[in-house]
């Protein structure tokens, strides 16, 4: 456990195997799995050699602490999101330094605490549209219908736009351009979209279509040339220091990073948190007695989510389990020492896992068993302030995480209030690692809550 630096570098275990590639291959095919069973076999600090790419596993909460906190001026992003950059371009997600920093304080104020308030009668608005589309005894695909659900909140909320019409069509467009990213986030992954292949025209009419839907709504509102009062409003109005608004460029790269990143991790921890619901009925019977307490049948306003403890436990035991960023990347920027004695160098790639993390017994005992009192006052206080990151930590922490918050317990809420969501019979569940972490094959069927 890490107990302080040291002056000399300790040794690393490093993980190998009999031929070139085999590594590589192994990643490339289960990711979580690989990352749990290093950790498991060799411990908090894993070394991998991937041709010139050296490659550091970190799981312990210190060096989370480490590389997210301490020591974040050492590192920029890692492989993945430089890669990410072919879809987002130089968002506030992938960009770096000066130019980060000063596009975070532009968006800050569209995500402060009070103003995110103002969003809920949207994102409330939203889940009820949803529960009224459904009827008794359907089938859903969960992830389809939270997607199309978080899209429209998003774009609504900070956008002030209708996608309603186009839902389907991005949500295909989503999926194939999101399904080419676990390759492209490997080393040597920037070969892949030189090769003939069909996921590569999949990914590149994916990408084509989320553009094309962006710039639809940047082209309608600078035409309206109105302040909405939304976050698209003060991109629109943005100066820099010499008086110059941002380039229709700048706009689509910050437009489609949130239009993205806004929607797709609350889909997932929604879709994964039904998924548990359906597992545990006492932590549904647990669920619904709190929703009728406080609710009593009531739409769902902003000081309600205080009260609706139950109902944010189980979505952050959906992030903790199922976190949509299961792995984050960062690049050293020069030798970094760790507070284990653990010595980065220059070059080389710090990957920290929620996943892996958030599994560990040492910071949440019996893991996989799904657990409202992790969320308590006096739990959370016990707990390494770093052993829970679905949303990173430190300077380059999400920026919607209060977002996210807000609109996944709300929407739980008004969902469960309606409908419960029972497994098929048969279906097998298992997760999709991609830029996010998908479930896959979750089929629920719908029954209608008594009342």
């Amino acid at each position: 456990m890490p107990n302080g630096a040291q002056t000399t570098a300790r040794p690393v275990p490093t993980v190998r195997r009999t031929w070139p590639g085999q590594l590589l291959l192994e990643l490339q095919k289960d990711p979580l799995a690989f990352f749990m069973r290093a950790h498991t076999a060799h411990g908090d600090v894993v070394r991998f050699g991937f041709g010139r790419e050296t490659v550091y596993l970190l799981s312990h909460p210190d060096l989370v602490r480490d590389v997210l906190l301490t020591h974040a001026q050492s590192f920029h992003k890692g492989l993945g999101l430089e890669r990410a950059k072919i879809l987002l371009g130089d968002g506030l997600l992938t960009s770096e330094e000066g130019f980060h920093l000063r596009q975070r304080r532009l968006l800050q104020p569209a995500f402060h605490r009070s103003r995110i308030t103002t969003y809920a009668s949207a994102m409330v608005d939203a889940a009820l549209a949803a529960a009224d589309r459904w009827s008794d005894g359907a089938e859903l695909d969960v992830p389809k219908e939270m997607a199309r659900l978080t899209l429209g909140a998003v774009a609504k909320t900070l956008f002030d736009a209708d996608v309603e019409g186009a839902a389907a069509d991005i949500g295909h467009a989503l999926t194939d351009t999101l399904g080419l990213f676990g390759a492209l986030s490997l080393p040597f992954g920037n070969l892949v979209l030189k090769l003939p292949l069909p996921a590569v025209r999949r990914f590149r009419r994916g990408r084509a279509r989320l553009d094309a839907e962006v710039k639809r709504i940047i082209s309608e509102r600078r035409a309206d040339d109105q302040d909405r009062g939304d976050l698209l409003s003060m991109l629109l109005a943005a100066r820099d220091e010499e008086g110059q608004p941002m380039s229709d460029g700048q706009l689509r790269d910050e437009a489609m990073t949130l239009f993205l990143a806004g929607h797709e991790t609350t889909a997932n921890a929604l879709a994964w948190a039904f998924h548990l619901l359906g597992e545990n009925p006492l932590l549904e019977g647990a669920l619904h007695a709190e929703l009728t307490a406080v609710l009593g049948g009531k739409r769902p306003i902003p000081e309600d989510v205080p009260r609706l403890k139950v109902t944010t436990a189980i979505f952050s035991e959906a992030l903790r389990l199922y976190p949509p960023a299961y792995v984050l990347g960062r690049r050293a920027l020069e030798p970094v020492p760790l507070s284990d004695g653990t010595l980065l160098p220059k070059g080389s790639l710090a990957v920290l896992s929620p996943y892996v993390v958030h599994r560990d017994a040492r910071w949440f005992p019996e893991p996989l068993r799904v657990d409202p009192q992790r969320w308590t006052a006096e739990a959370k206080t016990a707990r390494h302030r770093f052993a829970y990151f679905p949303f990173g930590a430190g300077t380059r922490s999400c920026i919607g995480e209060a977002f996210a918050w807000m609109e996944g317990t709300l929407m739980l809420a008004v969902l469960a209030s309606r409908w419960r969501l029972q497994p098929v019979a048969g279906s097998a569940v298992r997760t999709e690692p991609r830029i996010t972490l998908r479930p896959k094959g979750l089929r629920m069927r719908t029954a209608r809550t008594a009342g």
